[in-house]
């Protein structure tokens, strides 16, 4: 199938792209890289009659460090992601998981911001970005909002972005010195969605974990944060024992939808297999 006629627009700044998303309303959609939008288009399950695109915003883009922080700008590449400097020496699991997505025809296009305003749960950025506790600047007519990452996912396709807003940036609180982290994905082939994915970031001190965060990809109806394990993880050891109950609570969350990834009960193993895997790979990079 083909999309329905609609209307093009190319604005040069921010806030032209805001002023025609409230003109517009309802009746528009904004384009990043394309790749969840126009498919749907494609399909007729989106049916835009304007159709906003945010390639030539400059001010979306880029990488730097700012105080504690790293961000991102929303339409920076997966691409761009995976060859930063910055990036691989202060924030290497942004890298590992931007590696990971689809192929790289899709990652020259696709967008961290894009990945994340969607609110698809097959998307990894979400999980990445609970696990690194990034909060996400959100920009309207009336102003910019910082939601954290953890909480503006609430369910397929839907977050706490209002409309009439965009998401400008991506701020990512500089992980500490010896700090592990791991994202492990099982997918049945090269540009697929993930069956199952874990992402893990972990602090180690005198022995014992002094702080993780646990978060899953396409196993619940958003990405979602492993509470239950990560408390269960705290003040003790990692060893084999503690990172089985940790998958076993991680498991315990996981609500995913059969298809041909596989039935409920494999994602749900898969899933907690993802997670022992990212906390030992995360254990192993840590200082202890």
């Amino acid at each position: 199938m083909i999309p329905r006629p609609f209307e093009y627009h190319v604005p040069r700044t921010l806030s032209d792209a805001i002023g025609l998303l409230n003109e517009h309303g309802d009746s528009a959609k904004l384009l990043a890289g394309g790749h969840s939008l126009l498919p749907m288009m494609k399909l007729r399950f989106a049916e835009p009659d304007h159709l906003i695109d945010l390639g030539k915003l400059t001010e979306l883009k880029g990488i730097r460090e700012a105080g504690k922080e790293i961000r991102i700008g929303s339409m920076t590449t997966e691409n761009e992601l995976i060859w930063s400097t910055l990036l691989q020496t202060r924030c290497p699991l942004v890298v590992e998981g931007a590696r990971q997505i689809s192929d790289p025809q899709v990652r020259y296009r696709g967008t961290i911001g894009g990945d994340i305003s969607h609110g698809d749960p097959g998307n990894d950025h979400p999980a990445l970005m609970i696990a690194l506790n990034a909060v996400f600047v959100l920009q309207g007519e009336h102003g910019e909002r910082v939601v954290p990452a953890d909480g503006f996912f609430l369910g397929t396709y839907m977050t706490t972005l209002d409309p009439g807003e965009i998401m400008t940036e991506i701020r990512i609180p500089i992980p500490e010195a010896g700090a592990g982290s791991c994202y492990a994905k099982l997918k049945r082939k090269t540009g697929d969605f993930a069956t199952a994915a874990a992402a893990v970031t972990l602090r180690m001190s005198g022995g014992t974990v002094s702080d993780v965060r646990i978060a899953l990809t396409n196993v619940a109806q958003t990405a979602v944060r492993a509470t239950d394990a990560e408390q269960a993880l705290r003040g003790k050891p990692l060893d084999e024992s503690a990172i089985a109950e940790a998958a076993r609570l991680a498991m315990a969350v996981c609500d995913p939808v059969a298809d041909l990834r596989g039935d409920v009960e494999y994602k749900t193993a898969m899933a907690g297999e993802m997670t022992r895997r990212a906390l030992a790979t995360a254990y192993s990079r840590a200082a202890h």
